[in-house]
């Protein structure tokens, strides 16, 4: 035990004393009396060690980039899955990320009227943006979709019944349903229709005294096919009409429509303009899903029904901050100029065709194979995941990899472990790598890091 050197004599060592530069004295001292009394406990053990200092060093060096060093960290997305809800959806264009920089640092005018000189309204911000995209007369933005929910049920239908057809209460990822939404807002849920046809009388059936609104939900996440039937929003409107009562329409993913700046349009998704054209009085929307923006539920619609919203009491849990708005008013100022396809990331990625892949998978393909791996270049199938979309396959051109002594599931293992992580997917016992939703400037990380797994074989 005597080989154990004290802690100020550890702390003093150079190495240590530039690991409390960065983590602070206390935090140092604290590992370095882990380490001792770690090391204590295998020599009572019958342990021994040549050089105890350097070992409690060591130890205390990885015991402090653990629990201080950040827990989220970037990664190369390699699956092919464009929004990745588990790998932090849509990244951001380079000029939301700088715009919301920009303003992270310094005060703003946030909630202050410039021209007053007086408090303002926070969600002015963005609204203008908002509603040239989708033709809507007002906007409200809040944290996500699911708040967007809430908060529309809430101060439209509390205590009153909310229609909706039994074939959309869906479930939208993590347990989270929409009649459990629908509870919390104080809203009362009314069924109608089966799992696969829903009529429009079917609503007009239930319409009773208690009726406050009738929604609408796209189901983003699933398809229903075969013997099927359900009312247009057109149907729901026109009966909306006709007995006094708001249309509210949850659209998930918030597609804008195809224009010269924009790829396809994924599947059916419907698109948000044509909803409010079609006179919904509320829509709701993601702005991290096809939008490409940040984490955002997006509110538009009709002056009434949005004032409605805006000034719930909720408003005040939901509503986002300045770093939001930022990078908001950028993806929506590239989509308004027409520049989204070449700036959005998941414009840009939804647009890629394989044969502008093709070039890159080779060379990492290539890559892989004087490493010692078994590649080639594949037909695949990339998607845009997120909850948007489901069932539309973008054609792509796939790396699949193997090795003479790893099981795929060890190399995906490895590529996690490495800096930067890389995350794939493996299919019949390979590792297939899709590059459509890996940054080019990504690619050479990428070819290290199969270069730095073949080294740890």
């Amino acid at each position: 035990m005597r080989s154990i050197p004290s802690i100020e004599q550890l702390r003093q060592r150079p190495a240590m004393l530039a690991l409390e530069t960065r983590y602070g004295r206390a935090a140092v001292v604290a590992a370095l009396r882990a380490e001792a009394a770690a090391l204590r406990n295998r020599m009572t053990g019958g342990a021994t060690t040549a050089d105890a200092a350097g070992a409690i060093e060591q130890g205390a060096a990885v015991r402090l980039a653990r629990a201080l060093s950040p827990s989220l960290r970037t990664v190369i997305n390699a699956t092919g899955v464009i929004v990745h809800t588990n790998l932090g959806r849509a990244p951001l264009s380079r000029r939301a990320a700088e715009r919301a920089a920009a303003l992270a640092a310094r005060y703003t005018n946030l909630e202050y009227d410039l021209a007053e000189g007086a408090r303002g309204r926070r969600d002015v911000h963005a609204n203008h943006l908002i509603c040239r995209l989708t033709g809507a007369a007002s906007s409200v933005v809040v944290n996500n979709n699911a708040a967007a929910a809430l908060i529309v049920l809430a101060a439209l239908a509390h205590g009153r019944e909310v229609i909706v057809s039994r074939g959309e209460l869906v479930e939208i990822g993590g347990g989270f349903r929409v009649p459990d939404v629908m509870a919390q807002s104080g809203a009362i849920l009314r069924e109608v229709g089966t799992t696969n046809r829903t009529r429009a009388a079917d609503y007009a059936a239930a319409i009773g005294e208690r009726t406050a609104l009738i929604l609408r939900v796209h189901p983003s996440n699933f398809r229903i096919t075969g013997f099927t039937e359900r009312p247009s929003l057109d149907e729901l409107v026109a009966l909306g009409r006709r007995f006094h009562l708001p249309v509210a329409e949850d659209l998930g993913s918030g597609w804008l429509g195809t224009g010269s700046d924009r790829p396809a349009a994924p599947g059916d998704e419907p698109v948000v303009s044509r909803s409010i054209e079609a006179g919904a009085d509320v829509v709701m929307f993601s702005g991290d899903k096809l939008l490409g923006g940040p984490q955002a539920g997006i509110i538009a619609g009709s002056e009434s029904a949005v004032s409605a919203i805006r000034t719930h009491p909720l408003m005040r849990a939901l509503r986002v901050d300045k770093l939001t708005y930022a990078a908001l008013e950028a993806t929506l100022e590239d989509h308004v100029t027409g520049h989204a396809g070449a700036t959005v990331p998941v414009a840009r990625m939804m647009a890629l065709t394989p044969d502008e892949i093709e070039p890159r998978a080779n060379a990492l393909a290539d890559a892989a194979g004087a490493a010692g791996f078994d590649a080639s270049v594949i037909d695949g199938a990339s998607t845009i995941g997120g909850g948007s979309a489901p069932g539309s396959a973008l054609p792509t051109r796939l790396v699949a990899l193997s090795h003479p002594s790893l099981t795929a599931a060890a190399i995906a293992a490895r590529l996690r472990a490495g800096e930067p992580p890389v995350i794939v997917r493996i299919e019949n016992d390979r590792v297939l790598l899709d590059l459509r939703a890996v940054f080019e400037d990504e690619d050479d990380l990428l070819i290290a890091a199969l270069r730095n797994l073949e080294g740890r074989t």
